[in-house]
């Protein structure tokens, strides 16, 4: 074994991870070693599954022991072993020596206490303070990491906040007691990339300003090369590539990593076609939600969720919506959809629908599907696949027999790239990227028409990502399916719509053929939006108030 490097702060050596189930042992980690120095960040990259947030969870020992085990291996911290380490040990390094900031701040935050009691509870553990200075500290704290007017957000609890704004909170409580390493896991994941590139440009500031060092677990390529200094690449639990990250990305020399540097969505948009027919069609479209006050609940105002839109979607073509949490573009998705009440016209294929009652609706259903986010949310887990696909085939198709519905499952499954014979397990035997084919397959089996995908690829790995963006653009060809494309993620919507619409509070702020407004934005939100998904160059774009 060989020995850390004197002015390593953390040093694993060759670490394994182990989890017990039923009597079976699967090794989740296989003897990975590492450093990290004072003032440095390593990060360690991989898709779902590869161990990287075993390991970094490791470290505080916060795996579900004895579930979890370490059949070998070492890791110090300042020269102190931490495996086998006593739990009032741990309990001195975490919050003051180690912090962490997890992925989800809104699952991290407790619903029930406000913020200034949720980071003065470790100011006050840790550090004895009491409630004058911890609130002093914790107004510091809440200015450093950003948010504005810190003293009006003592009271509020996380459902008050915005994404990026409970992450900075997040942030606050990480760094309350100065640590000398933080480890953030995927900590800007489910955040806007213009919040993102904040968060980003936050940390970094942070780290300079107080020499910490950073262990930051990350899918995500482009982050790595914004604020590491050093990569570990990890697949099945091994570290299969490690060096300086302009290096490593400039030079990959194994083949997972060349695979990850070569996972962006690519290829090109439909071509655009004004002779094609009008799929869908609004006109001054509107989602207005009123906002009741005192006891008779009269309507003061309105938040205006969609003001005043108009499109033209036409077959076969791609309609990217851009924009950033809070923007309208889901709510614009589900009027279309007549799924929420609305003003305005909306046209399919012609026809007016914009009053049609539930009932009406019903039997355009089939012609008019959606793909939602979450792969793990949207199918239920008490349903078989073949159970799940065929369901609408049940409603729309009832003179079907059932041998004749099980081909026609058997078909939608195997044009998404899926085994027909897997169609009798469910969903939790099945990877984030199948179940969302599984989605796209439940969908598509009733041939519609018109498709709304609501952000389908943001909660998959990047590879994922781009197997499902070339398998939509396949289908699409195939049936000339008219696409919908919610996504807050540029790139993606780069390599599938041939017309976009940027919103912003309910407005579009800028439209136009996808190429043009790539190449040459007309605004500055748009050009704020493309600096932050392409370059993360800077957080200083005032888009997002905090």
């Amino acid at each position: 074994m060989t020995d850390a490097p004197a002015s390593s702060l953390l040093s694993v050596r060759d670490l394994s991870v182990a989890f017990t189930q039923g009597g079976q042992q699967s090794l989740a980690v296989n003897r990975i070693s590492f450093d990290i120095h004072p003032g440095e960040t390593l990060a360690v990259v991989g898709e779902s599954g590869s161990g990287k947030s075993v390991t970094a969870l490791s470290v505080l020992k916060l795996l579900p022991y004895p579930t979890a085990s370490h059949p070998g291996g070492t890791i110090r911290f300042k020269g102190q072993e931490l495996v086998g380490a006593s739990e009032d040990a741990m309990r001195k390094l975490r919050g003051n020596d180690i912090s962490m900031i997890f992925q989800e701040p809104m699952t991290s935050l407790n619903p029930l206490h406000s913020v200034e009691r949720q980071i003065s509870e470790i100011l006050r553990v840790h550090r004895g303070l009491g409630e004058t200075a911890a609130r002093a500290r914790v107004i510091e704290l809440l200015t450093q990491v950003g948010i504005r007017d810190p003293e009006t957000r003592l009271g509020s609890y996380p459902h008050q906040l915005s994404g990026g704004q409970r992450q900075r909170v997040m942030i606050a409580m990480a760094l309350a007691n100065e640590p000398d390493l933080l480890i953030a896991d995927e900590p800007t994941t489910a955040l806007d990339v213009t919040v993102q590139a904040q968060i980003l440009k936050l940390l970094k500031d942070l780290q300079q300003a107080r020499g910490m060092a950073m262990l930051f677990i990350t899918h995500d390529l482009g982050i790595v090369r914004k604020i590491a200094d050093r990569v570990c690449v990890m697949t099945r639990g091994e570290i299969v590539e490690a060096g300086p990250v302009a290096e490593v990305f400039s030079r990959p020399r194994h083949a997972y990593t060349q695979h990850l540097l070569a996972a962006e969505p690519k290829g090109q948009p439909p071509v655009e076609d004004l002779s094609r027919p009008a799929v869908v069609e609004t006109r001054d479209l509107k989602v207005w939600f009123p906002v009741k006050r005192g006891l008779m609940r009269r309507t003061v105002s309105h938040i205006k969720a969609v003001d005043g839109i108009d499109l033209t979607l036409r077959e076969g073509q791609t309609l990217g919506i851009v924009g950033e949490s809070g923007s309208g573009k889901t709510t614009l998705g589900l009027a279309i959809l007549r799924m929420i009440s609305s003003t305005g016209q909306i046209a399919f294929r012609g026809q007016d629908i914009s009053r049609y009652s539930w009932k009406e609706m019903r039997p355009l259903r089939r012609d008019m599907q959606i793909v939602f986010q979450d792969p793990f949310g949207a199918l239920s887990p008490r349903m078989s696949v073949a159970d799940i696909v065929g369901e609408g085939l049940q409603v729309h198709h009832p003179r079907l027999t059932p041998e004749e519905r099980d081909r026609k499952v058997a078909t939608a499954l195997a044009e998404v790239g899926l085994d027909a014979a897997t169609r009798f397990r469910y969903p939790h035997e099945f990877s984030g990227g199948q179940r969302q084919r599984i989605s796209i397959a439940r969908a598509l089996v009733l041939e519609p028409k018109f498709v709304m995908l609501d952000e389908p690829t943001s909660a998959l790995d990047m590879s994922v990502q781009a197997q499902v963006v070339d398998l939509l653009r396949e289908l699409q060809q195939r049936h000339r399916l008219t696409y919908l494309f919610i996504s807050h993620d540029l790139k993606v919507v780069r390599a599938l719509a041939n017309d976009i619409i940027v919103m912003r509070q309910g407005k579009v702020v800028e439209a136009g053929p996808a190429r043009r407004v790539f190449e040459a934005p007309q605004t500055d939100y748009t050009r704020a939006l493309l600096s932050a998904a392409f370059h993360l160059e800077t957080a200083d774009t005032g888009v997002v108030s905090q």
